[in-house]
Formats: C-alpha cells, structure tokens, sequence
C-alpha cells in the first residue's frame, strides 16, 4: 500500500514542486529557491483566462444538460416494470464501451453537414450525449434508494410525476446527483479529442486543448509553466468536489421521511 500510494504521490509532489522552480525538469526535486515566474508567465488571457472560460462554459453547460437528461431518463427506467428495462439498461452500458475514436469520424461528417462545427453549442451537446449513458445507469441506481411510497403519498395530494421528481425524489437523493454531477464535469474537463476535433477557432478553445501550445517545437518543453498551469487548470475540479463534498458524504436522509 505504501508503494502504491508512493506511486501516485510522485506525480503530484512533481506537479506542485515544479510549479515553484525556475529550472524545472522531468526530475521530482525540491527547487534551490521558490519563485513564482511560471504562474506569471502562464496568468495572461491567452494562455489561462479565455481557455479557463471557456471550458467552465463548455463542461458546466453540457454537466447540466447531462445531470437533466439522466434524471428524466433514469426515473422511469427505476419505477417502470418492463421486460425491456434491463435489456435497454445493458445497451446503455455498451455505448459507453465504444471508443471515442471510433465514432469522431461519423460524428464530425454529421456536424459539417448540420453547421455545428466550431460552435460551442454544438460541442456542449456532443459531450453531454458521452457522459450520458453512464450517467443514466447511476442515476438510476441512486434513484432504487428512494422509496415509492413517498412519491404515493404526493400523487394522492394531486403531484404529477414530474412533480414528485423535482420536488420529492431529487432532493432526497442528493449525494447520487452530486455524484453523476462530479463524474460528468470531471470527465468532461479532462476530455482533449472532442474539442479538439470540433473547434476550430482558437478563441473558443477550452483548457483541455490550448495546454498543448506550452508543448515546443522538436520535443521542447517549458516544464515549470507546463506545472503551472496543470495547478491552475485543476482548481475548477478541486472546489466542484470541496463544494459537494458534505453533500457526498451525508448519506440518504430517508429514515424521518418514511416514518412520517
């Protein structure tokens, strides 16, 4: 275990040592003196704000757009008995198996002959339409945790099913949405090939993408800004989880609402 955990400390104590030293290499050394050159060398609008903005813009819309689509999708499939349910749940986890290699080129010939190329949009939904199927089957798994009887209990009182969705089941299954909601931005916020098949103008490409331009010609490369910017282009991920964090760990808060 310590070997292990050696392991993925290694690149970590990398990340952040490099960062802070002016001669950084591919060695994991402590620096002879801090300086702070590399993030002020990376902390400009062409290399950190625009692609930083653009990729809270891309992820959060198509992290919404998923979150949204899984739970409409997920809430029959969990309370709907069918003899389809589990055959359409396999082929949901199937499409999640197909590399995205696999399927760019069909993807980008339809987007050229719709006009979605090299618009945000366009990219947002193609992303969300990734991230959704295993948003779908977790989503569904979270949702088997709440009872069917407090969703009864407000059809009774007149609620329709999208009512007691949003109003009942949801809220209760908080740490499930805060789940597909981490999984689906964090996957989305490290994913290079998408936009950099679909976006073609440099003023639209996210984090993901322009990180590439601190890579030189003929195998240069500026090590201690590379480790910058990884420091600066993982915050996003780091406060999403810090935020959802009590909500991961709280648990179901179902006991008091089926005894009342």
């Amino acid at each position: 275990m310590l070997v292990l955990a050696a392991a993925f400390a290694l690149p970590l104590a990398w990340l952040v040592l490099s960062s802070v030293d002016r001669g950084a290499t591919l060695r994991t050394r402590v620096p002879d003196s801090v300086t702070g050159e590399n993030f002020s060398a990376v902390w400009n609008e062409e290399i950190t704000f625009t692609p930083m903005l653009n990729s809270l813009l891309l992820c959060g819309s198509a992290t919404l757009l998923t979150v949204a689509c899984a739970a409409l999708a997920a809430y029959p499939l969990s309370r709907l008995r069918s003899r389809l349910t589990r055959p359409y749940l396999l082929t949901i986890i199937f499409s999640t198996s197909l590399p995205i290699t696999a399927i760019m080129v069909p993807v980008y010939g339809l987007f050229v002959q719709v006009n979605l190329v090299d618009t945000m949009y366009g990219t947002a939904l193609f992303l969300a339409a990734t991230q959704l199927p295993f948003a779908i089957w977790l989503m569904k798994n979270f949702m088997d945790g709440v009872p069917v009887v407090l969703e009864e209990a407000a059809w009774t009182d007149g609620a329709s099913g999208l009512q007691s969705l949003i109003r009942i089941v949801l809220p209760l299954m908080g740490p499930g949405v805060a789940v597909v909601t981490v999984y689906s931005f964090v996957m989305m916020w490290g994913n290079f090939f998408v936009p950099f098949m679909l976006l073609l103008s440099p003023d639209q490409l996210p984090a993901s993408v322009s990180v590439y331009g601190l890579f030189g010609n003929y195998g240069t490369v500026v090590y201690g800004q590379l480790a910058a910017f990884s420091m600066l282009y993982s915050t996003p991920v780091v406060l999403l989880y810090i935020l959802v964090a009590r909500r991961l760990g709280g648990g179901f808060a179902l006991g008091a609402a089926v005894k009342g």
